[in-house]
């Protein structure tokens, strides 16, 4: 990849690319788990079986018609239903406890070199989100870990959520760009082949504790991508920043 092959701007999956969600949502679920009643029980796994939803969630959404809701409402759906899979009745919950629970997705805290790395590549780069995440959401969490975005685009600009090509196309449009001049920057590989399907150019960040060290579950998705790098702060060296 030559430099005038670089892209024009850079668009960043969130979760797990950008943020440790699990070890955040852990952290937070273990107070949480405990006013209801589970304070022995795993908060890690508890993490686990509310991401584990997610992809379900945004298959369910495709085909179902539903009409397009925030991430925060199908956050708390999840939350409900990992609830009552633990054999708690999320009805019998304090309203103000599952809103607080909810958004501890608001909370999540950035990979140690989330902040250094985006700084580096928004120096010769625009950096945009290009998440499943609602704008209220990714806001709250850009401002709590001092996440430097030109743009914060939730899932609500395009009104469809990834892998819909049209998340990713859209995302171009609204840049200006051709979809061959927008690299998506992301840590899974089935997010990046979508992305590649609708035309963009791709860079794998790899995360390896995403899940707590074992496989990701997309990983058979896997190709030759434009860029590969260990880091954010590596893919900044791999660009020139």
């Amino acid at each position: 990849m030559t430099a005038t092959q670089l892209p024009k701007a850079l668009a960043f999956d969130v979760f797990g690319t950008v943020v440790d969600w699990r070890t955040s949502i852990a952290r937070e679920s273990a107070r949480f788990l405990a006013a209801v009643g589970l304070g022995a029980r795993d908060p890690a796994a508890f993490a686990d079986a509310w991401r584990a939803q997610y992809i379900a969630a945004m298959i369910g959404m495709r085909k179902s018609g539903r009409d397009f809701v925030p991430l925060d409402v199908l956050h708390r759906e999840m939350l409900e239903a990992s609830l009552a899979a633990w054999g708690v009745d999320p009805a019998a919950i304090d309203e103000g406890l599952l809103a607080d629970w909810n958004r501890a997705w608001h909370r999540l805290d950035p990979w140690p070199d989330a902040v250094a790395g985006l700084t580096r590549l928004k120096a010769r780069f625009p950096i945009v989100t290009l998440s499943n995440g609602n704008v209220a959401l990714l806001l709250a969490m850009a401002r709590r870990g001092a996440l430097p975005w030109d743009a914060i685009l939730g899932a609500e600009v395009s009104g469809f959520y990834k892998p819909d090509p049209r998340a990713y196309r859209r995302t171009a449009d609204l840049l200006a760009l051709a979809p061959g001049e927008l690299c998506l920057v992301a840590a899974h590989h089935g997010d990046l082949a979508a992305a590649r399907a609708s035309g963009l150019i791709c860079a794998y960040v790899d995360r390896p504790e995403e899940y707590g060290g074992a496989p990701a579950p997309d990983a058979h998705h896997e190709q030759a991508w434009e860029w590969t790098s260990t880091s954010l702060t590596d893919l900044a060296d791999q660009l020139g920043c």
